[in-house]
This record gives C-alpha cells, sequence and structure tokens, in this order.
C-alpha cells in the first residue's frame, strides 16, 4: 500500500510541473485540483443545485447584471483580439515555409501570459450558464452548451500547462472575434424588447461560429501537412475537439432553424407574430413554444377584426411572449 501511494504522490506531482515554473506560479495554475474543483462546482451548480434553489422561486430579474456582464465580455475579447494579433509572430509564421518559430524568454512568456487571460475568460464564461438557471431558463442547459464550456476551461488550462504553442494563439483570436460579436449580441438583447428589431441576425451566430470551426480545422491540417515545430500531440487534439464541434454545433444549427421554419410556415394566420418572436427569442434564453404561438394566433385571429394590429416581444424575466399595440 506505501509502494502505492508513493507512486500516486510521485504522479500528482508530475502533474504539478508545468512547461514553466513561472506559469506554475500563476493563479489556478499550480496544479489540476483548483481548476478540476471549478468545473465540479460548476456542474453541481446548474445540473443540481440551482435547478433545487429555484423550484419554487420566481426568475430571478438580472436585466443590469446581464447587460453589465456582456458589456464587459465584448471589451474583454476586443482586448484579447487586440494584444494577440500585436504581441505574437503567429501571421508570419503562418506564411514561412516550415512556421519556424524562434522566441526569446520575454516572448514565450508574453505567449504563456495571452494564454491565461484567456483561459481565465473560459472561467468567467461559465458565468453564461449561471445566469441561464437563475432565471429558470433550464431548456437553455443543453449538452452543447455544458460540454461546450466544460471542455474549452479545461483544454485551454491543459494547452498552458503542459504544451502552449502558436496554434493556440489563432484559435484564441479566432474565438475573441467571434465572443465579440456574440456577447455584442447578448447585450442588445438583455436591454429589452425595444432593441428587439435590431436582432435580425441571431441565426448567423451560428453559421459564424461553424466558419471558425472550419477556418481552425484547415489550420490544423496545414500545420500538420507543413511539419511545423509545434506540439504535434496538441494539433491532434485541435483536430479531433474541432470535429467535434463542428458535428455539435451543425447538429444544433439543422434542428433548430429546420424546426423554426415549419412552426413559421405552419399557418399564414398569426405567421408575423411567430416569425418576430422567433428570431426575437433565440439566443436570450426564451423560445416560444409551439403552444405558446399557436395560442397567440388563434387569439389574435378572434379579435383581428376589432382591435389594432400587433407585434411581438419578449419579456425575458418570465420567458413568455406578449403581444403590443402599434402606436
Amino acid at each position: 500500500m506505501t509502494t502505492y501511494m508513493k507512486i500516486f504522490e510521485e504522479r500528482i506531482s508530475g502533474l504539478s510541473k508545468g512547461v514553466d515554473e513561472t506559469v506554475d506560479s500563476w493563479f489556478l495554475m499550480s496544479s489540476p485540483a483548483p481548476v478540476f474543483g471549478v468545473v465540479l462546482l460548476y456542474l453541481a451548480f446548474i445540473l443540481k443545485i440551482g435547478p433545487e434553489f429555484m423550484k419554487n422561486r420566481k426568475p430571478m430579474d438580472l436585466k443590469r447584471i446581464m447587460v453589465f456582464y456582456n458589456a464587459f465580455q465584448v471589451c474583454y475579447s476586443i482586448w484579447m483580439c487586440r494584444t494577440s494579433i500585436q504581441e505574437s509572430n503567429v501571421i508570419s509564421s503562418i506564411f514561412s515555409k516550415k512556421c519556424e518559430i524562434n522566441r526569446t524568454r520575454e516572448q514565450n512568456l508574453a505567449l504563456y501570459s495571452g494564454a491565461w487571460f484567456y483561459f481565465f475568460s473560459k472561467i468567467i464564461d461559465l458565468l453564461d450558464t449561471t445566469f441561464f438557471v437563475l432565471r429558470k431558463k433550464n431548456n437553455q442547459v443543453s449538452f452543447l452548451h455544458v460540454y461546450h464550456h466544460t471542455i474549452t476551461v479545461l483544454f485551454s488550462w491543459g494547452y498552458l500547462k503542459y504544451a502552449p504553442g502558436e496554434q493556440g494563439v489563432i484559435i484564441g483570436i479566432l474565438n475573441s472575434g467571434v465572443h465579440i460579436m456574440m456577447y455584442f449580441y447578448y447585450m442588445v438583447a438583455a436591454m429589452g424588447p425595444q432593441y428587439q428589431k435590431y436582432l435580425w441576425w441571431k441565426k448567423y451566430m451560428t453559421s459564424i461560429q461553424l466558419i471558425q470551426f472550419v477556418l481552425i480545422l484547415g489550420y490544423m491540417l496545414a500545420v500538420g501537412a507543413k511539419g511545423c515545430n509545434m506540439p504535434k500531440t496538441l494539433t491532434f487534439f485541435f483536430v479531433g475537439n474541432t470535429v467535434i464541434f463542428l458535428y455539435l454545433f451543425g447538429n444544433f444549427y439543422r434542428k433548430t432553424y429546420n424546426k423554426n421554419k415549419g412552426i413559421d410556415g405552419s399557418s399564414r394566420t398569426g405567421s408575423s407574430l411567430a416569425q418576430s418572436a422567433l428570431r426575437a427569442a433565440g439566443g436570450m434564453g426564451c423560445m416560444p413554444t409551439q403552444t405558446q404561438i399557436t395560442s397567440q394566433s388563434q387569439s389574435q385571429s378572434q379579435s383581428q377584426s376589432q382591435v389594432q394590429p400587433a407585434k411581438a416581444y419578449i419579456d425575458l424575466n418570465n420567458n413568455s411572449v406578449k403581444p403590443l399595440k402599434v402606436e
């Protein structure tokens, strides 16, 4: 037993040592325990603790918090994208014949520092799901959503700890660029129903994410084909995980927008209401159900000769579609 404990301790001690002692001294980077603790707490809250806590309570009104949070995420993503482009030599490495990467100690630390801020942004992203739970949008806590947030936290930590390389810079730039648009969308959505007319481009967000994964996959395959002096294990993992994301996001796009198209085209009566609701609801955690749309359509059909035309807006706090008279 003593021998097995000694071997276990040695292996744990080995996991605590990364590629650089400076990185090991940074927040959450000393060993796998802190980051695994964060992920386990996240999963416990969103899957068990949070839903149980909110079971007999009304959805929380987090409008102001969400506007601030999403505005912060936009600014943080802009800063990361700008810093990554300015501080790295990734562009020149892409177009060199063999991707020759020669960095000084200071340049390595700059790369590691940028990777830490990217990793920490993934910790902050976990608040997305927390807000869903507190607002009782449990239908938004899907496998895709939870898997995406969990794996990006763990992978970005492991990348910085054990195998930092130039590949991560490209992914950081592309991902931060997508997040600028995504969190800007959520910020506008959280500001209230009067801004929903500006959210017509919601469905293109998933398309942009899919394009991002295609670009990442193409870059990784090019890195492998050119024989670049970058960690090959990291390249293989990037390729595998990108393929998984392509499948999951592609499946989400197909199911979501094919289903919405079917709902929109099911009836001409009230179709304007349904289309407006679907465009505005997606991404806010308040997608109306078929029953809600049918009920609204029947009500509008019965009274359309007596009242003025109506337009739909989404109540962000209690997940309902409400009509608003046109002035």
